[in-house]
């Protein structure tokens, strides 16, 4: 007799409802299994499956298991409470050890062992549902545990444990970069015909093991051919991270920014980067931290010759512990190694470039010394065969479907950004088949679904202008005509030059906050930002109206209303004047006498959108027109 990985030691079951035990036997082999003083008895089928199911246990908890067979086995220290699935790609997947700099104190407090979390593992399948998980374990909310927790959802599973004071499990099951489409059944693909067509083609083992082998080969061709021309590493040369290197031929640049304008070298291929710092003598030897924002692609970076980190693609936050006896009195020399393999290479604008050295910082913008080590072609990307339809629904997703849950959370979308028409009929399609699933394995009847709208993201425009990010937060919205559906707003949580901004905590509560309506059934409360209701006309000008105002309506910093734009029959849309009148905003421009429609937040980076509620929440971005209005977005109250 054998169990899934989800029933183990240490996990945590859902309070207040029919829970189902499951697992593998002989055929016909006898089980019984014992809990919290209750016995329930089985026999496996034909194909050595079984299942009991559990009555309602409160919270509580830690508790011991034991499951009979042919032979024994006891599962100890498992909680009773709430139980939430979180799931969708890089930005709920993104663990603390990328965010604990933001909320050092508050991370290193981090002793919980009511808080609990299950990472699934990130495999796919395109032939089959998955019967179980390739591993995984229940692990505490401890310090050797916490920087690998979602941060996303550790934050949301913090707030939902101080309010209800009830035991939280976290299954997190979200993979990077993932599109909605790989995260949905076979049979939900069967209405979008060009994904399933896509699953087919994925079904070939042997076709993705020839992409793969192509993919690897060309890649590293092109590594290779890099290292071998870069004229940095050339043998018998000094190395150009060596300290005495003489860089008075090298040309200048200043940093941060991007080197392919200013230097006409081009992007792609190897460069160097060096600076020299002087340190007065009391900080020599002293152990640091070297700050380097971000760099596209990857780097290798070194201070005075001796490799201090390295980072093999753009995104992480490039923050590197200096050795204590590496710094000396006088010149030290940085030097970066950037590997460029497409696109527009160099270090991200506003971000830190900062040596720390004892509470002493030393910045490093302004002047770097440059030059190429070795020009190279555009390297064309892998092929991210994970991401495929369907694949991560298979092995991530179905086999948690018999275990009982109290909701999902779900932060995705930034690899649906262009798609927008087709999210409105896909993302709904997802959370409908969720929701069967759950319904069909484990029996339950409602699957609150919470999600996050995309975040404030790319350089803020100063005119209105369409935006694929907003049209995407508007399909995001339109599935809140889903019952038992909540929405966080993150337009204010964002940063415009990083597609996953360190604000998850932010988040986290909003999350919280929508769940204590739509999950927990609170009826007092504000739990949700601003949403548009209707839209009508009064002359020259528009009136919007909104629900969720709570006490009123107010702009965040006292100033005036902004982001809010109006255009008549033309389609050309102004910036508008916006004054509050209770729960409505009326809106007019003299540049646009009859207006006809309006847009708030409408912009990848809608940068200083203001209008929020009193219990400071922010609203969400919409679009609608007299004669054709936008979606009503409609919450589940």
């Amino acid at each position: 007799m054998r169990l899934p990985k989800l029933i183990s030691d240490g996990m945590v079951l859902q309070r207040d409802a029919p829970v189902k035990i499951w697992g593998l036997a002989d055929a016909g082999e006898a089980v019984a299994v014992e809990f919290n003083g209750r016995h329930y008895s089985t026999e496996a089928d034909d194909t050595g499956h079984w299942s009991v199911t559990l009555k309602p246990l409160p919270a509580g908890g830690p508790h011991t298991m034991t499951i009979h067979g042919e032979n024994h086995i006891e599962l100890a220290d498992i909680l009773v409470g709430d139980v939430w699935l979180a799931s969708g790609q890089s930005n709920m997947e993104y663990p603390i050890s990328r965010i604990a700099h933001r909320f050092e104190k508050e991370i290193a407090a981090v002793n919980n062992s009511r808080i609990r979390q299950f990472r699934v593992p990130q495999e796919y399948d395109f032939n089959a549902p998955r019967a179980d998980l390739e591993s995984g374990q229940w692990l505490a909310a401890s310090q050797d545990n916490i920087r690998d927790f979602s941060a996303v959802a550790y934050f949301f599973a913090a707030e939902i444990q101080r309010k209800l004071q009830v035991p939280i499990g976290i299954i997190n099951s979200s993979l990077g970069g993932s599109p909605a489409e790989a995260w949905v059944s076979e049979e939900t693909l069967k209405q979008f015909p060009q994904h399933l067509a896509e699953k087919r083609k994925f079904e070939n083992p042997a076709l993705i093991e020839k992409i793969q082998r192509e993919d690897r080969a060309r890649i590293d061709q092109w590594y290779a051919i890099a290292a071998q021309k870069d004229a940095g590493l050339a043998e018998g040369e000094v190395p150009w991270f060596a300290p005495q290197l003489d860089t008075a031929e090298w040309a200048q640049l200043s940093l941060p920014g991007y080197w392919a304008e200013p230097t006409e070298e081009g992007d792609n291929g190897i460069f160097w980067f060096r600076k020299n710092l002087a340190l007065p003598e009391h900080l020599a030897g002293t152990a640091g931290l070297l700050e380097l924002g971000r760099i596209v692609d990857a780097d290798e970076t070194y201070i005075n010759g001796r490799q201090v980190g390295s980072t093999s693609y753009l995104y992480p936050r490039r923050r590197y512990p200096v050795p204590a006896g590496l710094l000396r009195a006088g010149e030290n020399t940085i030097t970066v190694r950037v590997t460029n393999t497409s696109g527009r290479g160099g270090f991200v604008k506003d971000k830190p470039y900062a040596l720390t050295v004892a509470g002493e910082r030393f910045d490093l913008r302004g002047p770097w010394h440059f030059r190429r080590g070795a020009r190279m072609p555009s390297l064309a990307p892998q092929t991210f065969v994970r991401w495929k339809p369907g694949g991560l629904f298979n092995a991530m997703l179905y086999p948690l479907q018999n275990y009982r849950i109290k909701g999902a959370i779900w932060y995705q979308g930034e690899s649906n950004v262009g798609r927008a028409e087709e999210y409105k009929k896909l993302f709904p399609a997802l959370i409908r088949d969720w929701r069967s699933g759950w319904r069909a394995q484990a029996g339950q009847d409602s699957l609150p679904f919470l999600f996050v709208q995309l975040a404030n993201f790319l350089e803020p425009a100063s005119t209105p202008a369409d935006s694929a990010w907003a049209e995407l937060r508007e399909a995001q919205a339109a599935a809140l005509a889903l019952p038992d559906t909540g929405m966080a707003v993150a337009i204010d949580a964002g940063e415009w030059n990083d597609i996953h901004p360190l604000d998850k905590k932010t988040v986290g509560l909003r999350l919280a906050l929508a769940a204590r309506r739509v999950a927990y059934g609170e009826k007092e409360g504000i739990y949700f930002g601003p949403q548009f209701h209707s839209l009508r006309a009064e002359g020259d000008r528009l009136i919007v109206t909104f629900r969720h105002t709570g006490g009123g309506l107010k702009p965040s910093d006292g100033g005036p209303l902004r982001h809010f734009a109006i255009a008549g029959k033309d389609g050309h849309f102004t910036w508008a004047r916006a004054e509050i009148l209770g729960d409505t905003v009326r809106l007019w421009s003299e540049q646009v006498p009859t207006p006809t429609a309006v847009r708030y937040a409408w912009a990848d980076n809608p940068a200083g959108a203001n209008l929020y509620n009193s219990a400071d929440l922010p609203a969400a971005p919409f679009r609608a027109h007299l004669e054709n209005p936008a979606y009503d977005a409609t919450t589940s109250d």
